[in-house]
Order: C-alpha cells, then structure tokens, then sequence
C-alpha cells in the first residue's frame, strides 16, 4: 500500500533544494591494494550474503535512475575484482535516462580489462595512482606494483577512453613532494588530474591523520610555480573545483572536504556494496535498501518511495575533523 503513495517527482531534491542526479554505486568493499589512508592493513570484509548481487544492484539503479539519476559512478573497494562486473556494466550503461556511466579504478586490472570496459558502456574512468615512484607507492598500497597502474593507465589510454582522470590523495611528509611530478605526467598524457584531502575516516595506525593534513591551497601554491594556472568553471558532477594548465589540453581539480566544504553543490548520493543509501559522506546517517530488496523483491515503486524519503534527510553539510574519528566506516566501505 505504501509504494502507491509515491508521486514520481522528475528529480530529487533534498530539503536545501539541491537536486541530487549522480550515484556513487559501490560493487565491492574488497581491494586488491591495502592503502594506509583507505582502510587498515588486516581487514575483515563482508561475507559474500551480505554483499548485493548483480541483480540487486541493478535493480536500485534502474530505481534511482527512474527518479532523476543521471550518472552513476561504479566503486569499490577495487570494481574491477567484483566477478562478472563486465554484466553490470552492460546492464546499467542499457538504463534508459542514465546519461553516463563511470568507475573509479585502481588500474592494477586495466591492461586486460580496459577494452572489454569500454566495449561493455563504461564512458569514462578515473584512475587512482598516488605516487610515481615504485617504492613509495608500495609503502602506500602495503602491497602495490607501480608498474602495473602505468601499464593500466596506458591501456585505458590506447582503447581510447575520454578524458582520463587520476586521482591521488596527498599526505604531507608521504607524497606531498610529488604534486608537481603528478601534475606533469598527467599534462604530459592528456590526461586531467584531482589532488585529494585525506579524510577521517575508519581508525588506522599508519599514521596521524593531523600530522598528514595538506589543504588544497598548499597543493595548488605548489602548481603555481611550476604551471600556468587558469580559472575555470568546469565540473565533471562531483566535487573537483577545476583549474586548467594553460598551453594544455589538462585541468586540474582540487577536492577540499578538509579546508574547503564543497557541500553547497552536492547533488551526490552513495550506495555501499550491501545496499546502504548514505546521503552524505561526512555523516552516519543511512538507509538499507537491501532490507527492501530482499523482502519486497520486484516492488520497484516501494523502493522509489523509500529512496525519495530519504533524499528529504540529506543533511546540509559534512564536519570533518582530522584528530577525530567520528566516522567509522573505512573509504573501502563507503565507496571511492
């Protein structure tokens, strides 16, 4: 009876008017690397019931995009271990509505994987790689081969995806001497790149999240000296704030959740690998979607009216605290 009570809006809007048209879809919560800032290094997954089947998550996303969805990011964990990811991507990159279909990748499966990716829907990826020196980088991921993300990030290049994006966190005192090393090879490669704050989240013992902080003006005084920086008022729908190179086909993007809240623009949600609705990374608050699609399989407009009461307690903003931990949950939980 409740799923009657729905009056399908063309969009969802949260109650600061936002429109919210992008979901972070995360397939996984397992990884094929262990970084220090995502999660820890002995880690208990979920069990293989808890985690939502294809079916599943096709299903919320068919849901989603019926309400106003119009790009949907595939994350992890690392997407491209989930089996048989090429079938979702298919199924999803087939919605009716969806504008495009994206993923978030740590590039280590990408020489085999970048074309059969492509063949099957997925528009545009972007790539994480926080270092480029081979020693560095392992110390980062615990268990990383650089060489295998740059033969990634080089398929993905030849099949001919769209503009490509890195993504590398910076931790002052880790890599934060190689901002200007980042930003040259992705000028060198055509390629964009966001430089990312660390965000509390989950408890590590790597390191001290305070003594680790770099804000993205730091980064960007960096680039100053070194690049020809221009404004720019492009946007990609998530929370880069973009600058371009000049005498490049480049930008760069500057994501601040630590010293420069994005969240006025949000028109983002994300669903965790066991089907938890989180409106907003910097807070606990959630729904389970999979308690719905379990208990009301095919009830397609019991799930829209769920999904639409829930838009309406997205929070305003995030609080993020680098000495405080007040969100448990590791990025791999979360969704890249």
């Amino acid at each position: 009876m409740e799923a009657t009570a729905l009056t399908q809006p063309t969009s969802l809007i949260d109650p600061f008017g936002r429109s919210v048209d992008y979901l972070r879809l995360s397939v996984t919560d397992r990884c094929n690397l262990r970084c220090t800032y995502c999660m820890a290094e002995e880690m208990t997954f979920l069990p293989k019931q808890q985690i939502l089947s294809l079916e599943e998550l096709r299903d919320a996303a068919t849901a989603f995009v019926e309400l106003g969805i119009r790009k949907i990011r595939l994350t992890g964990g690392e997407p491209l271990i989930r089996r048989d990811i090429l079938k979702l991507v298919s199924s999803l990159s087939a919605l009716p509505g969806l504008d495009e279909l994206t993923m978030t990748t740590n590039g280590l499966l990408l020489p085999t994987m970048a074309q059969p990716l492509k063949d099957a829907g997925i528009s545009r990826l972007n790539i994480s790689v926080d270092s480029l020196k081979a020693e560095r980088f392992k110390q980062l991921t615990r268990v990383g081969d650089l060489s295998q993300v740059l033969e990634g990030i080089h398929a993905a290049n030849a099949v001919g995806f769209g503009k490509i994006k890195l993504n590398a966190v910076i931790l002052a005192g880790f890599n934060d001497d190689e901002v200007i090393d980042l930003a040259r090879f992705a000028v060198d490669n055509g390629m964009d790149i966001s430089f990312i704050e660390e965000m509390p989240l989950g408890e590590i013992s790597s390191h001290k999240r305070v003594n680790t902080q770099i804000t993205s003006a730091q980064i960007h005084e960096q680039l100053a000296a070194q690049f020809t920086m221009v404004d720019s008022a492009e946007t990609t729908g998530g929370p880069s704030r973009y600058m371009r190179v000049a005498n490049s086909d480049s930008k760069v993007g500057f994501i601040s959740p630590m010293s420069n809240n994005f969240c006025e623009s949000c028109n983002r949600v994300r669903m965790t690998a066991e089907g938890r609705l989180l409106l907003c990374l910097g807070n606990q608050d959630s729904l389970d979607l999979r308690e719905i699609l379990r208990s009301h399989p095919g009830d397609a407009e019991l799930l829209k009216h769920k999904i639409v009461q829930a838009i309406g307690n997205k929070p305003e903003r995030h609080h993020f605290d680098p000495e405080q931990v007040d969100i448990v949950r590791f990025m791999n939980m979360t969704g890249g």
